[in-house]
């Protein structure tokens, strides 16, 4: 034994082997731990990689089921979320670009050159800026997981439930219905003088032609959803240009014909007429560039929202750059204070003989009475999203019978209301003036920046924060002045109104 060991210690070479041996062993088995470990640390981070993914998509999807848990039928049903920029920039240029900037000449007679263009100017800027702040607004508590679908939504929110529901929420209303009636009123007017331009001797009455439009307003009002009036929103941006073109061209047309009035830019009446004259040109100015369904329209943005309204917003602008600005300056140039409340009258003389072609006064009117329809219509959806949610199911399908039958029927019923009050009131131009002073000009001019500040809180050392008091101030004042000019302008036609007049 004492050999065999003795032999076996004095052996160097089989000392280094085992030596070696147990060397390779041991850093084998450390390899393999090692790749071991980073096998299970892969896994492991594979696994939590999907596992984070699956909670992600869960997340999502609860926030969705509880957002269709808790949504009610009206913006469910009329404020899907569903479109894109470029549909977003239809619907804005439609509820913006309207006939009445075809009013804007008119209000340049009490205004002149240098004090119409700079106000023109003035709301097309702070309009844009106010857009924007209720985007921004919208964006930041919809990245804080509470989207608001509704301008009253934002007053709940920011200023208090009060608010939403006692104050803008039914200007709001008011404000879309009347121009709903403002629309049907138009396009009967319109129709009436393509009639008479036909046949001078004719004697349908104006009424007549303002059921008729209501008739087709009614037809429309049964699109389902705001999203759905993309398409007719895009004919009705082709539309705007078409008539603000026809507008352009008639005007500068007459303008250098013999035909045309003598041009006189000064401003008529005393001075108390000239003020209130100044204030109620600026309100038919603001009124122009009025909105009123901001959120309502962001509203039918699909997720995420972010930058999509600012693009929109780019080319509803860039209409009215070439729509207002064309048909504000060419008319007053050719007409000068003698520019009617709608600048189309002009294109005919004290004797109602045309100054232009027939067949262009008849062009014009009916790309007019087109999108006056898809106007009417859009600004039908808050009045439809109100009745969606008082008197239809969520849960049960859109198209089920259950909600069917009652969206036809008060769809009808609201469109009909419209129309017996645009016949009933001929002289609605000068309420709607009064309804403009008391409702777009809070809406669109005072609390955008008021939610601003509330929302993001910026620092009184800061610009932007006096800024929007400043705009929040300056347009309180106006609209508070435009008001009381609206109301002695009808107090000055009080005499001439009659229920169902032929106007």
């Amino acid at each position: 034994m004492n050999i065999s060991q003795s032999s076996l210690f004095r052996s160097p070479p089989l000392l280094i082997y085992i030596y070696i041996y147990i060397y390779i062993y041991i850093y084998i088995e450390r390899e393999r731990e090692r790749e071991r470990e980073r096998r299970r640390r892969r896994n492991m981070l594979v696994a939590t990689t999907t596992i984070s993914h699956e909670a992600e998509k869960q997340n999502d999807c609860n926030q969705v089921d509880e957002h269709q848990k808790d949504v009610d039928a009206g913006a469910l049903f009329v404020l899907k979320s569903k479109g894109s920029w470029v549909h977003c920039g239809y619907h804005l240029t439609t509820s913006i670009v309207a006939p009445p900037l075809l009013s804007l000449p008119f209000a340049f007679t009490f205004l002149g050159w240098t004090a119409g263009i700079l106000f023109l100017v003035i709301a097309a800027v702070v309009t844009f800026y106010n857009y924007n702040l209720i985007s921004l607004v919208l964006e930041h508590h919809a990245n804080q997981g509470r989207r608001m679908l509704r301008f009253r939504d934002m007053a709940r929110d920011i200023l208090g439930p009060p608010w939403g529901r006692f104050l803008v929420g039914p200007i709001q209303f008011a404000l879309c219905f009347c121009v709903v009636v403002a629309c049907i009123l138009l396009g009967g007017q319109c129709m009436k003088t393509i009639y008479l331009l036909s046949n001078p001797n004719g004697s349908m009455k104006l009424y007549e032609f303002i059921v008729v439009f209501g008739c087709f307003m009614l037809i429309l009002a049964q699109m389902p959803s705001f999203h759905s009036l993309r398409h007719i929103n895009l004919v009705s941006l082709i539309l705007c240009l078409a008539y603000s073109a026809c507008a352009i061209a008639g005007s500068i047309y007459i303008g250098y014909s013999s035909k045309g009035p003598k041009k006189d830019y000064s401003i008529k009446g005393n001075t108390e007429s000239r003020i209130f004259g100044a204030f109620n040109a600026m309100s038919i100015i603001a009124t122009a560039y009025g909105n009123g369904i901001v959120p309502e329209i962001q509203a039918t943005l699909a997720p995420p929202v972010k930058g999509k309204m600012f693009k929109g917003l780019c080319i509803c602008y860039a209409v009215i750059i070439v729509t207002f600005f064309g048909a504000a300056i060419s008319g007053y140039w050719a007409f000068g204070n003698q520019a009617e409340g709608l600048i189309l009258t002009n294109f005919m003389d004290s004797n109602g003989k045309p100054l232009v072609p027939k067949w262009f006064i008849y062009m014009t009117n009916i790309f007019t009475i087109a999108q006056l329809a898809a106007v009417g219509v859009v600004y039908l959806q808050p009045t439809n999203e109100v009745l969606e949610q008082a008197f239809s199911d969520p849960k049960s399908p859109e198209f089920s019978q259950r909600n069917v039958v009652p969206r036809l029927i008060l769809r009808s019923l609201s469109t009909a209301i419209g129309t017996v009050i645009a016949a009933m009131l001929p002289f609605f131009g000068d309420i709607n003036s009064l309804i403009g002073a008391f409702g777009l000009m809070p809406l669109d001019f005072i609390l955008p920046p008021v939610f601003f500040n509330l929302t993001f809180r910026p620092s009184k050392k800061t610009p932007i924060f006096w800024l929007n008091v400043s705009i929040a101030v300056v347009f309180s004042i106006v609209g508070a002045i435009a008001a009381v000019a609206a109301v002695r302008q009808i107090v000055l036609d009080a005499k001439t109104y009659q229920l169902f007049a032929n106007l």
